[in-house]
């Protein structure tokens, strides 16, 4: 039942035209910011060649590629998420849905992989444009596949967050300003925070994705995404218990 949820939350996606204009404005955004990464690195190309363990191609385009692409997910993934359950209360079909035999978990993680697996159609260009590179040159796969999975693991905890807020309230605009505001706010400490032992670097899902852009997988920052995630998702689970139980 969660796999048919999730299909009927994919084909609702993609049934929508502001869908496939977000697709194409992100895919020029995606495509404009490479081709100058591609640009910048080739005119440096002479100096760099002087220059003993120089960054190669992945690291002086890739990375900053999904760097890029993490900070418009934050700004992007809540305008998705924001519809999940909120669309659902405020067209009163929340209320079939949750009289269905389908458990409140079912639900949750139904439209959570629904959109999950948009965003991977969604981020699956990116290395198919990257390696494109390879025709020249040689990529550090190593590095390439960290970001990859740092950034599905960052989309996670995006949607998760955004399912939750969404399952707040009836107003799906409220819930895209919710999710965008407490993500902006955690990001925001974080840059802000000048002491290294700060607790806000710990709570930021950005500052946890660094470690994955520099390509190294750390145990730590893979149980901060798996944690934080699966938080936000059974918080989600219990606030549609409730509606189950007090209507």
């Amino acid at each position: 039942m969660i796999r048919l949820l999730a299909l009927r939350e994919l084909r609702s996606l993609f049934s929508m035209p502001s869908t496939w204009f977000v697709l194409a404005v992100l895919q020029f955004i995606f495509a404009w910011f490479f081709l100058a990464r591609l640009d910048a690195f080739l005119e440096i190309q002479p100096q760099l060649a002087q220059v003993a363990n120089a960054p190669g191609v992945t690291a002086s385009i890739a990375a900053p590629l999904f760097n890029v692409i993490a900070l418009l997910l934050m700004m992007l993934v809540p305008m998705f998420t924001m519809r999940l359950i909120a669309e659902e209360r405020r067209n009163q079909t929340l209320t079939l849905l949750l009289s269905s035999p389908l458990s409140s978990a079912q639900i949750v993680l139904g439209k959570f992989f629904g959109l999950m697996l948009f965003l991977m159609v969604l981020m699956a260009t990116t290395p198919m444009m990257l390696y494109t590179l390879q025709l020249g040159t040689s990529l550090d796969h190593g590095l390439l596949w960290s970001n990859v999975l740092g950034l599905v693991l960052l989309s996670a905890c995006y949607a998760a967050l955004g399912l939750y807020i969404s399952a707040l309230t009836s107003q799906p605009i409220i819930a895209a300003i919710g999710a965008l505001a407490v993500l902006l706010g955690l990001w925001l400490a974080d840059i802000g925070s000048s002491a290294l032992d700060s607790p806000w670097h710990q709570l930021s899902p950005l500052n946890h994705f660094q470690n994955f852009n520099y390509g190294l997988l750390d145990s730590g920052d893979a149980a901060y995404f798996v944690l934080f995630s699966a938080v936000f998702l059974l918080l989600a689970m219990k606030r549609l218990n409730n509606n189950r139980v007090y209507g």
